[in-house]
């Protein structure tokens, strides 16, 4: 079960960091993340660039089972986020990227196939980043939902579940 399992999520904007603008999916995420049983607390909101590296090594030093990131992954020159995770994570798992931005392309937003974000492991830590829209943290906690627990319990050394034995 996700619960007692800890997130982190962490917007990457310049704008909201510099108080010109509200950050508004960081705040989607940590509510979905509660619903799923996620302890999180509210998002930490900081610019685009190495600062966001130092923010991930610092939610992976904490502890974090779970870091989700929302911002930066776009094709603008000062979007950083997987350049900077790239440098946190030990392995990729592209398929969960792969799946979030297909989720969003197949519900009507074909620009999603734009995000350039990344998902995999620092030690035993998931990072998975999100495009830095509202509907894009909604797009992410659908994807992440039905698997989260699972993918948790693999990255702490779980097995897979076995069927029961046919009587």
């Amino acid at each position: 079960m996700v619960e007692g399992r800890r997130a982190i999520v962490i917007t990457i904007s310049t704008r909201a960091s510099s108080g010109v603008w509200e950050d508004r999916s960081g705040p989607v995420l940590v509510a979905g993340l509660r619903e799923l049983g996620l302890q999180c607390d509210d998002p930490v909101v900081v610019p685009d660039g190495p600062v966001v590296e130092v923010a991930l090594r610092e939610a992976v030093d904490a502890g974090a089972d779970l870091v989700l990131t929302t911002g930066g992954t776009g094709l603008t020159p000062t979007d950083q986020t997987p350049e900077m995770t790239r440098r946190v994570i030990d392995r990729e798992a592209p398929g969960i990227a792969d799946a979030i931005r297909r989720y969003g392309a197949d519900h009507g937003v074909p620009t999603a196939v734009l995000s350039r974000g990344l998902a995999g492991l620092a030690g035993r830590t998931l990072i998975i980043n999100l495009p830095g829209s509202p509907g894009g943290a909604r797009d992410g906690l659908a994807v992440l939902g039905p698997l989260i627990d699972h993918a948790l319990d693999q990255v702490s050394g779980g097995d897979h579940p076995r069927p029961a034995a046919d009587a």
